[in-house]
């Protein structure tokens, strides 16, 4: 016993240190990848720098209290700056598993979205869902237009009519809100894809080669389903299957059971229509 108390006060304690901290450092790199938030980071980093070079080399008074009084206020101005951020990293905190022992989510958006489907394949309309998961679509957000509301079938059949302004774009959705609509998304420039295939389905595959969202294309030519995830797409998709997974992966946040259950289909299936599949 005298010796577990000995190694844990001297060594394990100090070893659960660092991989929290680091494990944190970890978690802020995920979330301000791919947003304007490195930017702002490098330049308060650089600021930190001059700080330094100018109050411990050049020994300039002046300017080493003008710099000094910056950083007495560099909390507030952090807490703006990355507002968005941080915003996003208390929602994902939210959302991991063990916070739903203590809170339940409600996925009844999900609903929602299936409902919507299940009109767009019937009137094949052409709609493009992006999910955000781990990593922040920022960029792709501002690209948009700003609607941050419930999801519900009526808003999001209004949002994909073809008489509206917003319909060719993507809506992103944040954790369970509605965050953006008319978003732009990068499109895919793999010699791979299948020539058949439109900008809508090139645009969520081009998404999913840069992030881990998860992306719902309905092809107004056909009305057919289909699902991109990291760079690879499943088509022909049921709408009671999708709600299953999506379900799931919701509720554990964990990539392995929806990517367990695609490669099942696939051994099954195999690629009969030249696209890309999960």
């Amino acid at each position: 016993m005298e010796l577990l108390t000995h190694l844990w006060t001297r060594y394990l304690i100090n070893l659960l240190d660092i991989l929290v901290v680091a494990y944190i450092f970890y978690r802020m790199l995920l979330l301000i990848k791919g947003t304007r938030a490195v930017q702002i980071t490098l330049g308060i980093l650089t600021l930190i720098l001059l700080t330094f070079f100018v109050r411990e080399v050049l020994h300039l008074r002046m300017l080493s209290w003008l710099l000094g009084n910056f950083w007495a206020a560099a909390a507030v101005i952090l807490v703006v700056v990355f507002q968005p951020e941080i915003r996003s990293g208390l929602t994902q905190l939210g959302s991991h598993r063990w916070s739903k022992i203590l809170f339940s989510t409600e996925l009844t958006f999900i609903d929602e979205i299936i409902s919507a489907l299940a009109s767009f394949r019937q009137n094949h309309t052409g709609a493009l869902i992006v999910l955000e998961q781990e990593i922040g679509l920022r960029p792709y957000i501002e690209s948009g237009v700003i609607v941050n509301a419930q999801v519900s079938r009526e808003i999001l059949i209004s949002i994909f009519n073809p008489k509206s302004p917003l319909h060719d774009g993507a809506i992103v959705i944040e954790n369970t809100r509605l965050i953006s609509a008319g978003c732009i998304l990068p499109l895919s420039n793999d010699p791979d894809i299948s020539k058949v295939l439109g900008t809508r389905h090139r645009a969520a595959i081009g998404l999913s080669e840069i992030s881990d969202a998860i992306i719902i294309v309905v092809s107004e030519e056909t009305g057919i389903m289909s699902l991109a995830r990291e760079g690879m797409l499943e088509t022909d998709v049921e709408p009671e299957d999708l709600k299953k997974r999506l379900v799931d992966l919701y509720r554990s946040r964990s990539d392995n059971a929806i990517m367990k259950h695609n490669n099942n289909r696939n051994s099954k299936n195999g690629n009969s229509n030249g696209a890309k599949t999960l």
